[in-house]
């Protein structure tokens, strides 16, 4: 079996209706694995690691919640997944104002043009196969304008997510393995140092390579961090350009290339 057919679509809907079972069994014959999850905090949450991309099917003026909204956007940012929609267009437009546009690949009105769906769902999953090869970075921040920033940096070269905090980065460390950790300093409740600890203490993220982005350049701040190891320390007024030549030369050192 080639690498695209075992690549797999999670389909999101209301319930699991006639139409959204027929879409299953048309991307089951063109060769795409997928499964059904309730449009739900629970179902988002239980599939989409499992996705390498995502199909939210609305039923007609399906009544829509925020906060499940609002969950999604953050999963589908934090995993770095793609979202086709496919919906009426006053449903659709709805959603599409609560999402950032970026993961949304593309809308499409009902009825669905198959042909086109199914050629769009395999372009993305042979770019998700490339996407698959590069090195993969979660950044760590409580600061949400600047982790945009930095993941808009990066994301063109190497595949990254995001966590808001400490704790909720050990939680993702440890089912999801991650080839670098940029980790901020000076974060509530869990500062960055103390994540570094925490995660040396710990069999499956002990050996995760970190390097410290951050604002904190006083000799102790440093001297901290620089204490526990990290791979590096760079500080937030670091340029693109320098980042992402840290980065290069941080991964060829790690592949033996330097």
């Amino acid at each position: 079996m080639d690498e695209q057919n075992q690549q797999q679509v999670m389909l999101l809907g209301v319930k699991e209706s006639f139409l959204i079972m027929s879409l299953e069994k048309k991307l089951e014959e063109a060769g795409f694995p997928c499964f059904f999850q309730t449009m739900s905090v629970d179902g988002i949450n239980q599939g989409i690691e499992n996705a390498d991309l995502v199909v939210y099917y609305m039923e007609t003026n399906e009544t829509l919640k925020p906060d499940v909204l609002h969950y999604m956007d953050e999963r589908l940012i934090e995993t770095n997944k793609r979202l086709i929609l496919i919906g009426e267009r006053d449903d659709t437009d709805e959603v599409t104002n609560q999402l950032h546009g970026d993961m949304i690949c593309k809308v499409f009105p009902r009825p669905l043009d198959t042909e086109a769906f199914l050629t769009l769902v395999k372009d993305e999953l042979t770019a998700e196969s490339l996407e698959r090869r590069k090195k993969k970075i979660l950044i760590v921040d409580d600061d949400p304008t600047y982790i945009g920033v930095i993941r808009d940096w990066l994301r063109g070269k190497y595949r990254v997510s995001m966590a808001n905090s400490g704790l909720r980065a050990l939680t993702w460390l440890a089912n999801n393995p991650v080839d670098l950790v940029l980790l901020d300093h000076e974060m509530p409740v869990t500062s960055g140092p103390k994540v570094l600890e925490m995660m040396r203490s710990e069999e499956c993220t002990r050996n995760i390579p970190v390097i410290f982005l951050t604002g904190k350049s006083d000799r102790t701040s440093v001297m901290q961090a620089v204490t526990q190891k990290p791979e590096g320390y760079l500080l937030k007024t670091i340029s693109r350009e320098k980042l992402l030549e840290e980065l290069d030369m941080f991964f060829r050192k790690q592949s033996g290339e330097i």
